[in-house]
């Protein structure tokens, strides 16, 4: 038997009990990724990160994300709170202000932005991104996510997008029908393996006071009904966003969006959209909050 230091940390959010959960192992460099998959069962968070030792020379650190039953290439919400771990409890802040994490879908570039030697937020850096037609009907989606047959924005497209992992993105006319939203899990399950979707995200410019956005996440095919507050989806919707040119080219968009408000579980993402060079660049940023902190028996 072997103890293992776990982490549960609450991100984008300063508070404990808000944002998305994530489990951190930092100390993963001797587990099977059978034993990964089951410790992330066990935590039965929305996903866990592995930090392992880095192949890519300039990386500091392999990361793997797993929800409950599935690996995953690519998790936000997972990268802040490891990255929040290292900084705040492992001493990382002490030597850099800057961590590389090896993904499955690449490099992952993680600033510490600090204030008085405090950590306040960290911003990672997103793959590019990039958007894909998918051949559905606006009403069949809809019935699907639990939303009226009206409540589709059709100002905006209903795409497939990605900075990592893919992610269809659903227009909605209102945040109130976006609260309101009670999906057909099992079909929608089945829709997302058909078309190798990671989450159906929900948005809507209806926001309230002080955010731009405002999302809802979906993800039954890797085992999560609801995911609280999506960096990933939130990256890919902007990258959506500069892409279907809806953001002005030439410029940098700062964009705040809310998320997790209708489980209770609020939180804020800083993101910027870098439109001033031949690609978008995506930085998705965020603070975390570090409520528990053990040992698992393994």
């Amino acid at each position: 038997m072997k103890n293992i230091r776990v982490y549960h940390v609450d991100a984008f959010t300063r508070e404990p009990f808000a944002g998305n959960p994530a489990g951190v192992v930092p100390d993963a460099g001797t587990l099977t990724l059978p034993q990964m998959q089951k410790i992330a069962n066990e935590l039965n968070l929305p996903e866990s990160a592995f930090l392992l030792p880095a192949e890519h020379p300039e990386a500091d650190f392999r990361i793997r994300y797993f929800s409950p039953t599935v690996e995953i290439d690519f998790c936000g919400h997972a990268t802040v709170a490891s990255s929040w771990v290292l900084a705040t409890e492992l001493g990382w802040l002490a030597k850099s202000s800057r961590i590389v994490f090896e993904t499955n879908v690449g490099l992952i570039p993680v600033e510490l932005e600090t204030a008085e030697g405090k950590l306040q937020r960290v911003q990672m850096t997103q793959i590019k991104p990039s958007v894909k037609e998918i051949a559905l009907d606006r009403e069949a989606v809809a019935r699907m996510v639990g939303i009226a047959p009206d409540d589709p924005d059709e100002r905006y497209p209903l795409k497939l997008a990605s900075t990592g992992g893919v992610h269809l993105l659903v227009p909605v006319r209102s945040r109130a029908a976006i609260d309101q939203a009670e999906p057909l899990f099992a079909e929608l399950g089945n829709l997302n393996k058909q078309h190798g979707i990671t989450t159906t995200h929900l948005f809507t410019t209806d926001a309230s006071s002080g955010f731009d956005l405002y999302t809802r996440d979906f993800a039954p095919a890797i085992g999560i009904m609801e995911d609280p507050v999506t960096g990933a989806a939130n990256g890919a919707l902007a990258g959506y966003l500069a892409l279907e040119k809806l953001l002005p080219a030439g410029e940098q968009h700062h964009l705040v969006v809310g998320q997790g408000h209708a489980i209770d579980r609020p939180g804020t993402l800083y993101v910027t959209v870098d439109t001033t060079g031949q690609d978008p660049v995506v930085r998705v940023a965020g603070a975390a909050h570090v409520t528990i902190a053990g040992l698992m028996r393994v």
